[in-house]
C-alpha cells in the first residue's frame, strides 16, 4: 500500500477474525517498531508478547476493552524503561510503526489504555524499573477492509479528526 493511504485509512479495530497470524507476519510487525527512531537511539522499550492464556488474562483484566486482547492473534505490551522525558514519545513512535506496519499488511490493530495498572505489572512480572505504557492487539479484520476504495483526499476528508486550521498555529 501507498504510505499515504497506509495513514489516512488506517482506523482502530477492537474486533478480530478467529484466524492466527503466520509468523512472519507477526515478526515483520514487531520488526516495524525495533525500527522505530528513539532518542539518542537508546530504544528504551521492549515488546512483550503475551502468549499464554494466563499472561492473555491478566492482560485483558488490566485494559479498557477486554475483548480485544481475548479475540486478537497479537498482543504486544509496550514496555518502557527509565531514561528522560521522551521515553513515551519514543514508545508511541515505536507502536504508531507497528500499527502502521501491520496495516500495510493488512492486519488490523488498536491500542489500549491501561485501566489498573498493578495488574499489568503483575500479569506482566515486570522488575520494580519497568512500566507498561500501552498494549496492542492486532488480528485480521471480522470485515473485508478495502483501502484502495478511496483516495486519501476522501479518506481525510471523511476522517473524524479535528481540521488542520485548528491543529496548526502559524506564527
Amino acid at each position: 500500500m501507498d504510505t499515504d493511504l497506509v495513514i489516512a485509512s488506517k482506523r482502530d479495530e477492537r474486533r478480530y477474525a478467529d484466524r492466527p497470524l503466520p509468523g512472519h507476519v507477526a515478526d515483520a510487525i514487531l520488526d516495524s517498531g525495533r525500527l522505530a527512531g528513539s532518542a539518542r537511539n537508546r530504544q528504551p522499550w521492549i515488546f512483550v508478547v503475551a502468549e499464554s492464556e494466563e499472561v492473555r488474562r491478566g492482560l485483558a483484566s488490566a485494559v479498557y476493552v477486554s475483548v480485544a486482547v481475548e479475540e486478537a492473534a497479537l498482543v504486544v505490551a509496550l514496555v518502557v524503561t527509565p531514561g528522560g522525558g521522551v521515553v513515551d514519545f519514543d514508545a508511541g513512535r515505536a507502536a504508531q510503526n507497528m500499527m502502521l506496519g501491520a496495516w500495510d499488511l493488512g492486519v488490523v490493530s488498536c491500542p489500549h489504555g491501561i485501566a489498573h495498572p498493578e495488574r499489568l505489572r503483575d500479569a506482566l512480572g515486570l522488575a520494580d524499573e519497568e512500566r507498561a505504557v500501552v498494549v496492542l492487539t492486532f488480528g485480521y479484520p471480522g470485515l473485508p477492509r478495502r483501502p484502495e476504495r478511496r483516495t486519501v483526499s476522501e479518506w481525510s476528508r471523511r476522517a473524524r479528526r479535528l481540521p488542520l486550521d485548528r491543529l496548526v498555529r502559524r506564527l
